[in-house]
């Protein structure tokens, strides 16, 4: 298997009025929080949005594991579906330091260059200030999409932190 660096960049905002851009409106696209994710459900996403992007973390979770996270008050799961269809999913982790973090965040292959996106991390957003967040904050890489950074920066969020790693993909 081949190594390849990677530039992992970190993202904040830090109050609700830095969201930029107005989201798209599309009545085909319906965003919704998981209120009972199960394992299998969320395997699933986690697999359809990030598989191409080698996301592999959560798949060393044991169901056990994820189960208990998945439990937690603290963690939330929204999904949106496109004409019935899921199209994307994030997760949201509420932090002991008050900040929220977009732990994952994605759209399925096929779902690409119709705004979801935008119209998806706005959701994102705004659920984390929901939250109670004091500051929102996400992470992206060179092995995620080429759209994601950009539109990190179109809404608003502010790099803080870049890292280079290599890994095995």
């Amino acid at each position: 298997m081949p190594e390849v660096d990677v530039v992992r960049t970190h993202l904040e905002m830090l109050a609700p009025d830095q969201v930029t851009g107005d989201p798209p409106v599309d009545a085909r696209a319906v965003v919704r929080r998981l209120q009972a994710v199960t394992v299998e459900e969320y395997r699933g996403l986690y697999h359809d949005v990030g598989h191409r992007y080698h996301w592999r973390d959560r798949d060393a979770w044991s169901d056990e594991q994820l189960a208990a996270h998945l439990s937690l008050r603290s963690v939330a799961v929204w999904r949106l579906e496109y004409d019935g269809t899921p199209a994307s999913f994030f997760e949201l982790k509420h932090h002991y330091d008050g900040s929220v973090e977009i732990v994952y965040f994605g759209l399925v292959e096929g779902f690409t260059g119709r705004g979801l996106g935008r119209l998806l991390l706005h959701r994102a957003v705004g659920e984390a200030w929901a939250m109670g967040a004091t500051r929102v904050w996400v992470h992206t890489c060179t092995l995620d999409s080429a759209a994601a950074l950009p539109n990190y920066l179109a809404r608003g969020f502010v790099p803080f932190r870049h890292e280079t790693y290599r890994t095995t993909i």
